[in-house]
């Protein structure tokens, strides 16, 4: 099944400072969860300052209770870094 997932960062001071600490981890994580299939697409959302605000990914997970155990434990959740989570049932219509 296929998921769309939105997540913005914390507006916060500390917000980019987060998002920095913990982005190697992610960027580790996000390039294993690719060579297994799970990542279809995923960057960063950014601002009219071209920083990174959020992210957005398409994944494909066998089950929702699958794909929240990965989230779950991803640096980004884990680090505070995305505070405002929305994933959505997702059908890609074209694949490279």
């Amino acid at each position: 099944m296929q998921f769309l997932i939105t997540a913005y960062d914390g507006t916060d001071s500390e917000a980019q400072a987060r998002r920095s600490a913990a982005r190697p981890a992610h960027i580790d994580k996000a390039q294993a969860l690719l060579a297994g299939g799970h990542v279809l697409i995923g960057g960063a959302i950014l601002n009219e300052k071209e920083e990174m605000i959020g992210s957005s990914l398409v994944v494909e997970f066998e089950s929702r209770e699958a794909l929240d155990h990965w989230l779950q434990n991803d640096p980004y959740v884990t680090g505070n870094v995305w505070q405002d989570i929305t994933v959505q049932a997702f059908r890609t219509a074209v694949k490279a």
